[in-house]
Protein backbone atom coordinates (compact mmCIF):
# COMPACT_ATOMS: atom_id res chain seq x y z
CA UNK A 1 0.00 0.00 0.00
CA UNK A 2 1.67 3.64 -0.83
CA UNK A 3 2.41 5.61 2.09
CA UNK A 4 3.57 9.49 1.46
CA UNK A 5 6.43 10.65 3.24
CA UNK A 6 7.10 14.07 4.11
CA UNK A 7 10.26 16.07 4.77
CA UNK A 8 8.04 18.31 7.03
CA UNK A 9 9.69 21.27 9.25
CA UNK A 10 10.09 23.48 6.17
CA UNK A 11 7.02 22.23 3.97
CA UNK A 12 3.97 24.73 3.03
CA UNK A 13 1.74 22.28 1.67
CA UNK A 14 1.06 19.98 4.50
CA UNK A 15 -3.21 20.55 4.36
CA UNK A 16 -2.79 19.46 0.87
CA UNK A 17 -1.21 16.44 1.47
CA UNK A 18 -3.81 15.51 3.90
CA UNK A 19 -6.61 16.55 1.91
CA UNK A 20 -5.44 14.16 -0.91
CA UNK A 21 -4.07 11.34 1.04
CA UNK A 22 -7.27 11.51 2.85
CA UNK A 23 -9.51 11.08 -0.58
CA UNK A 24 -7.43 8.19 -1.06
CA UNK A 25 -7.28 6.79 2.12
CA UNK A 26 -3.09 7.10 1.99
CA UNK A 27 -0.88 7.13 5.63
CA UNK A 28 1.05 10.15 5.92
CA UNK A 29 4.13 9.79 7.72
CA UNK A 30 5.09 14.04 9.00
CA UNK A 31 8.34 13.64 9.77
CA UNK A 32 10.44 16.45 11.54
CA UNK A 33 12.47 17.38 14.32
CA UNK A 34 9.83 18.67 16.00
CA UNK A 35 6.66 18.55 17.07
CA UNK A 36 4.21 19.72 14.40
CA UNK A 37 0.75 20.77 14.74
CA UNK A 38 -1.80 18.93 12.77
CA UNK A 39 -5.39 17.71 12.28
CA UNK A 40 -5.98 14.05 14.28
CA UNK A 41 -6.67 11.18 12.00
CA UNK A 42 -5.68 7.43 11.73
CA UNK A 43 -3.79 8.13 8.61
CA UNK A 44 -1.42 10.76 10.01
CA UNK A 45 2.33 9.69 11.31
CA UNK A 46 3.75 12.34 13.15
CA UNK A 47 7.52 11.16 13.46
CA UNK A 48 9.56 13.59 15.56
CA UNK A 49 13.82 12.62 15.27
CA UNK A 50 16.55 13.56 17.18
CA UNK A 51 17.88 17.19 16.39
CA UNK A 52 20.27 16.52 13.68
CA UNK A 53 20.81 18.21 10.13
CA UNK A 54 19.89 15.05 8.36
CA UNK A 55 17.87 12.98 11.13
CA UNK A 56 14.38 13.53 9.43
CA UNK A 57 15.96 12.80 5.90
CA UNK A 58 17.74 9.43 7.52
CA UNK A 59 14.71 8.27 8.82
CA UNK A 60 12.18 8.97 5.46
CA UNK A 61 15.62 7.30 3.38
CA UNK A 62 15.13 4.58 5.82
CA UNK A 63 11.29 3.87 5.69
CA UNK A 64 10.17 4.84 2.24
CA UNK A 65 10.52 2.72 -0.94
CA UNK A 66 8.65 1.51 -3.34
CA UNK A 67 5.26 2.53 -4.49
CA UNK A 68 5.63 5.54 -2.14
CA UNK A 69 5.60 8.58 -2.03
CA UNK A 70 8.17 11.55 -0.94
CA UNK A 71 7.84 15.12 -0.69
CA UNK A 72 10.80 16.95 -0.24
CA UNK A 73 12.79 20.12 -1.05
CA UNK A 74 15.96 18.53 -0.35
CA UNK A 75 17.74 17.50 -3.55
CA UNK A 76 19.86 15.33 -1.78
CA UNK A 77 17.16 13.79 -0.06
CA UNK A 78 15.14 12.81 -3.09
CA UNK A 79 18.15 11.24 -5.13
CA UNK A 80 17.91 9.16 -2.05
CA UNK A 81 14.06 8.42 -2.24
CA UNK A 82 14.51 7.66 -5.62
CA UNK A 83 17.40 5.69 -5.53
CA UNK A 84 15.08 3.49 -2.85
CA UNK A 85 11.81 3.55 -5.66
CA UNK A 86 9.61 6.22 -4.15
CA UNK A 87 7.94 8.86 -6.75
CA UNK A 88 9.51 11.98 -4.67
CA UNK A 89 8.33 15.46 -5.66
CA UNK A 90 9.40 18.74 -4.60
CA UNK A 91 6.61 21.51 -2.90
CA UNK A 92 5.61 22.59 -6.06
CA UNK A 93 4.87 19.72 -7.50
CA UNK A 94 7.68 18.98 -9.68
CA UNK A 95 8.35 15.33 -9.96
CA UNK A 96 12.19 14.23 -9.14
CA UNK A 97 13.24 11.54 -11.70
CA UNK A 98 16.11 8.98 -13.16
CA UNK A 99 16.53 12.08 -15.68
CA UNK A 100 16.40 14.89 -13.83
CA UNK A 101 17.86 14.10 -10.11
CA UNK A 102 21.87 14.43 -11.89
CA UNK A 103 21.29 18.01 -12.87
CA UNK A 104 19.07 18.60 -10.25
CA UNK A 105 22.30 17.81 -7.14
CA UNK A 106 24.56 19.34 -9.96
CA UNK A 107 22.72 22.58 -9.92
CA UNK A 108 22.38 22.45 -6.06
CA UNK A 109 26.10 21.68 -5.51
CA UNK A 110 26.87 25.12 -7.89
CA UNK A 111 24.14 27.40 -6.27
CA UNK A 112 25.72 26.08 -2.85
CA UNK A 113 29.46 27.81 -4.16
CA UNK A 114 28.11 30.67 -5.51
CA UNK A 115 26.13 31.55 -2.74
CA UNK A 116 29.65 30.52 -0.38
CA UNK A 117 31.80 32.79 -2.40
CA UNK A 118 29.26 35.76 -2.44
CA UNK A 119 28.50 35.56 -6.46
CA UNK A 120 24.70 35.17 -5.62
CA UNK A 121 22.24 35.76 -2.58
CA UNK A 122 19.48 33.29 -3.87
CA UNK A 123 16.86 32.39 -1.76
CA UNK A 124 14.32 31.44 -4.23
CA UNK A 125 11.22 32.73 -4.93
CA UNK A 126 8.23 33.41 -2.73
CA UNK A 127 5.52 29.89 -2.98
CA UNK A 128 2.31 31.63 -4.54
CA UNK A 129 -0.99 29.75 -5.25
CA UNK A 130 -0.04 28.83 -8.60
CA UNK A 131 2.53 26.77 -6.49
CA UNK A 132 -0.12 25.25 -4.43
CA UNK A 133 -2.42 24.07 -7.37
CA UNK A 134 1.02 22.93 -9.62
CA UNK A 135 1.70 20.55 -6.05
CA UNK A 136 -1.71 19.35 -5.80
CA UNK A 137 -1.80 18.12 -9.66
CA UNK A 138 1.63 16.72 -9.16
CA UNK A 139 0.58 14.59 -5.71
CA UNK A 140 -2.55 13.66 -7.62
CA UNK A 141 -0.59 12.62 -10.89
CA UNK A 142 2.17 10.71 -8.33
CA UNK A 143 -0.58 8.90 -6.35
CA UNK A 144 -2.44 7.55 -9.48
CA UNK A 145 1.60 7.12 -11.04
CA UNK A 146 1.82 4.56 -7.78
CA UNK A 147 -1.19 3.03 -7.78
CA UNK A 148 -0.94 1.37 -10.84
CA UNK A 149 2.94 -0.11 -9.65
Amino acid sequence: MTEIYVDADACPVKDEILRVAARHGLTVHIVGNTWLRMGTSPLINRVVVAEGPDAADDWIAEHGGAGDIAITADILLAARCLEAGALTLDQRGKPFTEENIGMAVAMRDLKSHLRETGEIRDHGPGFTKQDRSNFLQGLEAAVQAAKRV
